[in-house]
């Protein structure tokens, strides 16, 4: 029995790879999704649910992580069903709803006359539930000396009542859950290290609701269908624009919030086909954006430095670009013997609308000379440089030879040569937001970012 134990441990040790799955394990976790009424296809749930398949024939403990409402209740009992222990009996102790004069009484016992109104002695829960599995939610609002005895028993298995001096021994499998993070609170001294580590055999992280968008409109069709069969009313359905909704909205409360705005809704909404308008009316906190905002400079999240480096990648692209279309531009004039014509008639013609540039722009246009002739005795490529520069322009060539068919090869066009992400970035979003007429989500989509990433550079550049 010990070696089968120890066979599945090594087993989840083994890295998750959604690509090497056998067809009989996808087959056992659609199994237990049916079993325990789980919705949903998101490869992070999946993940989690297949940690809970493999750990639970063992014996090991198991730290279960995720924010408030993700269920983290139900993968415990998920590790019990499947375990050895599933004919034994199980129970959820909330540690933050016991309070703290009494916790050590409720989980561990007390003599008679201990404490005042100790009128008799009473087992603990893991006395009474030796041999079957205890689920402590909220394990980081345990005070500090209740941690010790629960280091003890996952020590040794031993505990000692409140107001006696015997040893008892215990067999239970503890399952903790925790919506903070258990690192933070050992920093600030409230929660023990060890104890943490002895936790932490495995963990399990449970995704919160805005990490499974696809399966937002799941969960909602299951929950109003389920209240719609309870009080034998007809099912809401939502349109396209309000499934967008739903899908968008951050969902703090997760699943427990999706489940309460499906249910009002099913009540308070008298069509039976809910449309956007319709939904943001019983539920306008549904069309609100969380966004968070900058704290510091920013420079260190993960985030802004993958942004920028697909900006540093682009710039330094646009701008070996420009220079091989110098390049090339230099050479035909050099080997086609070439002149640069004057500039002057092209600026009093008006660009497109479209491409007018903004105030912030710098389209300082140089100087310009006479024409200008080229080598073969004409000139030297220092006035050629001396005329590309410090702005670029790609001038209309025109040929010496007078000949109807080589009357110009393009238009003119002005290169500003500034290199600077920020001025470049900063009317990259001006011409976007002019384009959507200050829809963000829609100009957002246009520059490639996420709406987030607009909002937080629109309060950098004050736009």
């Amino acid at each position: 029995m010990g070696s089968k134990f120890e066979g599945s441990a090594l087993r989840y040790l083994e890295p998750w790879n959604p690509r090497t799955f056998e067809p009989s394990h996808m087959d056992n976790l659609l199994s237990v999704k049916q079993r325990f009424g789980i919705i949903g296809h998101s490869p992070l749930l999946d993940r989690a649910l297949s940690t809970a398949v493999r750990v639970a024939n063992t014996d090991l403990t198991v730290l279960i992580t995720g924010e408030s409402g993700v269920g983290k209740e139900v993968f415990s009992k998920i590790i019990h069903a499947l375990s050895a222990r599933k004919h034994n009996q199980f129970i959820a102790i909330n540690c933050g709803a016991i309070p703290e004069g009494t916790i050590n009484s409720e989980l561990f016992g007390h003599e008679k006359g201990s404490f005042t109104g100790a009128t008799s002695e009473r087992k603990g829960y893991f006395e009474s539930y030796d041999g079957g599995t205890i689920f402590l939610d909220e394990i980081a609002e345990m005070p500090m000396d209740t941690q010790a005895y629960l280091l003890r028993i996952l020590e040794s298995g031993e505990f000692i009542r409140v107001g006696s001096n015997k040893t008892v021994r215990t067999d239970v499998r503890i399952i903790a859950a925790t919506n903070v993070d258990l690192e933070d609170r050992i920093k600030k001294g409230k929660f023990r290290e060890d104890l943490y580590f002895r936790l932490n055999t495995v963990s399990i992280t449970v995704p919160a609701l805005r990490d499974r968008a696809d399966d937002v409109y799941l969960l909602f069709r299951k929950f109003a269908s389920d209240f719609a069969e309870r009080h034998r009313s007809a099912t809401v359905q939502l349109d396209e624009r309000a499934q967008m909704l739903i899908k968008t909205y951050t969902w703090p409360g997760n699943v427990r919030e999706l489940k309460n705005v499906a249910e009002r809704v099913s009540v308070l909404s008298e069509e039976r086909v809910i449309t956007a308008e319709a939904l943001m009316e019983i539920e306008p906190r549904i069309s609100t954006r969380n966004l968070p905002a900058l704290v510091g400079n920013g420079t260190d999240a993960p985030g802004n430095m993958q942004e920028r480096d697909i900006l540093y990648k682009f710039l330094f692209e646009m701008k070996q670009d420009l220079n091989d279309l110098k390049s090339l531009v230099f050479e035909l004039i050099k080997s086609n013997d070439l002149r640069v014509t004057d500039l002057r008639p092209f600026r009093s013609l008006e660009p497109p609308r479209s491409m007018m540039p903004s105030p912030e722009s710098r389209f300082n246009y140089p100087s310009n000379k006479e024409t200008v002739p080229l080598h073969n005795g004409l000139a030297d490529e220092e006035d050629y440089a001396e005329d590309l520069n410090p702005q670029v322009i790609i001038p209309q060539v025109m040929p010496e030879h007078k000949t109807a068919a080589s009357s110009a090869f393009g238009s003119v066009e002005i290169l500003d040569d500034n290199y600077r992400i920020e001025d470049h970035e900063k009317n990259l979003i001006q011409k976007a937001l002019r384009k959507y007429k200050g829809r963000r989500k829609e100009a957002a989509k246009e520059l490639g970012i996420s709406e987030r990433t607009l909002y937080r550079k629109i309060k950098q550049y004050d736009l």
